[in-house]
């Protein structure tokens, strides 16, 4: 009997995708990222963007608290941005301890920012109406709700960073007038420049300043390179042209809205806009006119500029890598309060004494504003603030958090000086204590250089910029 004499059995090996089954990289990249809904839920609430009480009847659209959280190799980093006008360091501190005790995540290792969108609320103790600290819980839990939902949804991922330009949208606001054309400033004097001045050729001159064109994103994919998180930052103040009488999160919301649809992505993926260095920046496009808009209508063609210009920013990033360096650096740095003279005191104590009111229709526009800002300068009763700045270290992007509306020539000098090839600078980081000029643009006076609008010695922005300048050499040493 002869023993049956079976076929070879032809295995053929396919190669399989790269990574398919791998496990991930212990030493690899983790990120997460949620967005809480902040939005007042009692009405009518002020919007403080101004001289006189502005009061929102409902939302037009909704705030957000949205956050990033990053790990590798034991350092965890969270960045925040919240759509509010100004939330105070105290506010802040409150919601990053609630975060820190539901996270691990060290409180220094947490960067907040504000958007400034001037039709929301602020968030600070100067006010403790019972309205506007109910508001505070809300604002302080719904933050530390989207750190920690983020923390919580930490997997493998990928990270890029890159920059593209959106020109069209800035605009530096502050001009040098044609002769005879400025008024004097609330304290009766001369300034060199002016904020927002008539869009005339009758009037305008040049600008006093640069822009910076560039929209810088940090783009978060998951392991199998999916969207995750996006974090974007715009020298552009804000854009306006709401509705009357609504809440909303401006352009910074809207373009959250749509970045989701740019990318096809899944409900889980956050995207934020910060703003960036805008103090002296601004949407109105002085020299030249624009067509009327609706209301909301001018936010929208912002928003979705920045987002397609976004988009083509994570383009030009191509392969997303598993393994940057995560590292970041706080420091408190004490400024000197801004003091009146004698003379200031004297001048503003006779425009607060006058009580006609044809008399005081004669004084230059917000004289008296002033003057009571000029008084609570001298009766304040510290002489310093101790501010806190960051550097964070993300791969090749470095990312600088200020506490000031920022002017945008320091942003430029950041840049330019970094030892990083990208580099973001965000404003209203971790506080909000008024403009940031240039001791240059304190020599030319304008809004933002007046006593009360800036707080803090002439000096500041040197200060800072030389400080936060050492934090990323630091940052940038092989051993970070």
């Amino acid at each position: 009997m002869h023993a049956k004499i079976l076929p070879l059995l032809t295995i053929l090996i396919v190669p399989l995708p790269p990574g398919l089954f791998a496990a991930p990289d212990p030493s690899g990249l983790r990120a997460g990222a949620a967005a809480s809904d902040i939005s007042p839920v009692e009405f009518p609430v002020n919007m403080p963007g101004g001289f006189s009480a502005n009061m929102a009847q409902s939302c037009h659209d909704p705030l957000h608290a949205r956050s990033i959280v990053l790990n590798r190799e034991g350092t965890t980093v969270s960045l925040s941005v919240v759509d509010n006008l100004g939330a105070g360091p105290d506010v802040l501190d409150e919601a990053k301890r609630i975060a820190s005790e539901r996270t691990g995540i060290p409180i220094n290792r947490m960067l907040v920012c504000s958007t400034h969108t001037h039709s929301a609320p602020s968030s600070g103790s100067k006010n403790n109406s019972a309205q506007t600290q109910g508001y505070r819980k809300i604002f302080v839990e719904g933050l530390a709700d989207s750190i920690a939902r983020a923390h919580g949804a930490l997997q493998p991922a990928l990270l890029g960073a890159a920059a593209r330009p959106l020109p069209d949208e800035v605009f530096n606001r502050r001009w040098f007038l044609k002769p005879g054309r400025m008024g004097p400033n609330p304290f009766g004097k001369m300034d060199q420049v002016k904020m927002n001045p008539p869009n005339s050729s009758e009037t305008l001159d040049r600008p006093a300043g640069p822009t910076d064109p560039d929209i810088t994103v940090l783009s978060v994919q998951t392991q199998k390179r999916q969207p995750l998180g996006l974090f974007a930052n715009y020298s552009l103040h804000y854009v306006g042209g709401m509705p009357p009488a609504q809440v909303s999160a401006d352009y910074f919301g809207e373009f959250a809205r749509l970045m989701p649809s740019r990318f096809n992505a899944s409900p889980a993926f956050v995207a934020m806009m910060s703003n960036g260095t805008s103090g002296d920046i601004n949407n109105i496009p002085f020299g030249s006119s624009r067509p009327p808009r609706e209301p909301f209508e001018q936010i929208r063609i912002v928003a979705q500029k920045a987002a397609d210009t976004a988009w083509r920013a994570v383009q030009d990033i191509g392969q997303h890598q598993p393994t940057p360096a995560i590292a970041m650096l706080e420091k408190e740095l004490t400024l000197r309060f801004r003091r009146p003279t004698p003379e200031q005191i004297e001048e503003a104590k006779a425009f607060l004494a006058i009580k006609d009111k044809e008399a005081i229709e004669r004084l230059p526009r917000l004289a008296q504003n002033y003057a009571r800002n000029t008084i609570a300068s001298d009766e304040r009763p510290e002489e310093t603030i101790t501010i806190k700045l960051q550097a964070l270290r993300i791969g090749d992007l470095a990312i600088c958090g200020i506490p000031f509306e920022t002017f945008v020539e320091i942003g430029l000098q950041l840049k330019r000086e970094s030892p990083f090839p990208k580099t973001m600078v965000v404003g209203l980081a971790n506080g909000r204590h008024g403009y940031l000029p240039t001791p240059e643009h304190h020599a030319l006076g304008g809004y933002e250089t007046w006593l009360g609008t800036n707080v803090v010695e002439e000096n500041a922005s040197v200060m800072i910029t030389k400080t936060l300048l050492e934090m990323l050499g630091e940052l940038s040493l092989p051993n970070k």
